[in-house]
């Protein structure tokens, strides 16, 4: 018997892990997204990437630029898919306005940090963040060892 692909875990489809490096993340805002059906098939194989991922704002609507999701080869037959189009983020108008105004305040951009699922319907986890300078990741990085030695220290106790 074939093995299967294995699929993401829990409700979470994928992460951008990147953002969480190259930014400090100030507030959250859960965001639905409008999909099409080969998609939501290719989501629900765990097919997607947010590495370069970004939010923009235009004419009072939140559109997702950058994500990837592979299409499926059985799926997607009668329609040609384009892998990289702009989603439309579902969010209430004052959460857009929000993020809109404070992203034209300098150093604030808005990213994508995560696909998962809520119920039946794909969520997408958005991030009001500011982008850290070289030494604040030299510094994140240095903490974040220093907290793995002492899970090791104190595990050899």
């Amino acid at each position: 018997m074939a093995k299967k692909k294995s699929k993401p875990s829990g409700n979470t489809i994928c992460q951008n892990k990147k953002a969480r490096h190259e930014y400090h993340i100030d507030e959250k805002i859960e965001a639905g997204l409008a999909l099409t059906g080969w998609e939501v098939k290719s989501l629900r194989d765990g097919r997607a990437q947010l590495v370069e991922s970004y939010v923009i704002f235009d004419k009072g609507e939140a559109w997702l630029i950058g994500a990837h999701f592979t299409p499926l080869k059985t799926a997607c037959t009668h329609v040609i898919a384009d892998p990289t189009r702009p989603r439309k983020l579902l969010m209430h108008a004052r959460q857009i306005s929000k993020l809109f105004a404070a992203t034209q305040a300098k150093g604030y951009t808005c990213v994508a940090l995560g696909l998962y699922w809520k119920n039946n319907k794909v969520k997408c986890e958005v991030a009001l963040a500011r982008g850290k300078k070289l030494h604040d990741k030299r510094d994140t990085e240095k903490n974040r060892d220093w907290d793995r030695q002492k899970q090791r220290l104190m595990a050899a106790r």
